[in-house]
């Protein structure tokens, strides 16, 4: 029994997604860590944007969509994620990729990689072409549109209220491990994430007020501070309005957002990321990528040796998937473990 009415969604990920806990690295910070290992969602659809395919891709179904039209970075989680579940469900799939590089080829690598490897449609952008995708995209599914097919647009990131509701149901499976360990529901928590474009960090907000957790929401900033927190608080306001999903928060409340931890910018790295994911993988068998869990889990260590008093209790580290990243960022990790 849930404490809400969900709407209708496809099956595509493994769940529930174990909770793990990070002894070393537990023992290093001084604090109780443990992983929401949502990397383990599949192999293909790999990490928490399979929960939030899994909602508005039924909506994409129930509206006889034969295309799926989205956006991304060339490396994006989601973009991967789109296109191989639309080769599982029989749909094309339209990427509106952006990519810095006029007159080059993009390396057949990391997401990209497999965006290709399933069949999907590729476009690029440029930074000008970016700030305009929902444009491109409204563009392309015109096009689409006057030749009868029949395409659905997936906003940025899949962050609407819609698929925020897949990471709710990441609340409830938590609701429940957390009933098996000492302490129980009582212990107080602080679940950190990476945010990029709101979504997670949204989802995490709604999820703990309906699940009734006893918990923070703590979202690491990777991109755009000031998009990221007004994406999150329009998916809380849409959820309220067009789910029906009222949990009392009002605008900027219900979850923390930190910054400061973006380093070079989105998807660049300091050596002293790329030896953070390389220190962590040793530690605890645990992989990281350079471009969200990295970032956000070192966030998370930086911020409980600065501010303990800040995190009490459990820690929970939702584990977001991104292992492809990892294969776009070999020079950099390379000149880390050529140190070996």
């Amino acid at each position: 029994m849930t404490p809400f009415n969900f709407p209708a969604k496809v099956s595509l990920a493994h769940t529930p997604t174990p909770l793990q806990k990070l002894d070393r690295l537990s023992s290093q910070c001084g604090a109780d860590i443990w992983a929401k290992r949502d990397d383990l969602t599949g192999c293909g659809l790999s990490g928490n944007k399979v929960r939030k395919l899994e909602y508005v891709l039924a909506q994409a179904l129930a509206q006889k969509a034969d295309t799926v039209i989205t956006c991304g970075k060339i490396q994006s989680n989601l973009a991967r994620a789109t296109a191989v579940a639309c080769a599982r469900l029989g749909l094309k799939c339209h990427l509106v990729l952006r990519f810095d590089e006029p007159g080059r080829t993009p390396q057949l690598s990391g997401n990209y990689l497999l965006d290709r490897l399933v069949g999907a449609e590729v476009e690029f952008v440029d930074g000008e072409g970016w700030d305009n995708r929902d444009q491109i995209m409204a563009e392309r599914g015109g096009e689409m549109k006057s030749l009868g097919r029949s395409p659905y647009i997936l906003p940025y990131g899949a962050s609407t209220a819609l698929g925020a509701l897949g990471v709710v149901e990441a609340c409830g499976e938590l609701r429940d491990d957390l009933a098996q360990l000492p302490g129980g529901l009582d212990e107080p928590l602080v679940i950190f994430t990476a945010t990029g474009s709101g979504g997670t960090l949204a989802g995490l907000a709604l999820g703990v007020r309906l699940y009734g957790l006893n918990a923070r929401v703590v979202g690491i900033n990777v991109d755009d501070f000031a998009q990221n927190k007004r994406s999150v608080d329009a998916i809380l306001a849409e959820a309220k309005a067009g789910l029906g999903l009222d949990v009392g928060l009002a605008p900027g409340e219900g979850y923390l957002l930190v910054d400061g931890y973006v380093g070079r910018g989105y998807a660049l790295s300091t050596r002293e990321e790329f030896e953070f994911v390389a220190m962590v993988a040793r530690m605890e068998g645990l992989i990281l990528d350079p471009v969200y869990t990295g970032k956000a889990l070192r966030a998370l260590t930086l911020e409980l040796k600065a501010r303990p008093e800040e995190y009490p209790g459990r820690i929970i580290f939702l584990h977001s998937g991104g292992i492809f990243h990892l294969f776009s960022h070999v020079p950099g990790l390379e000149q880390v473990l050529s140190r070996d």
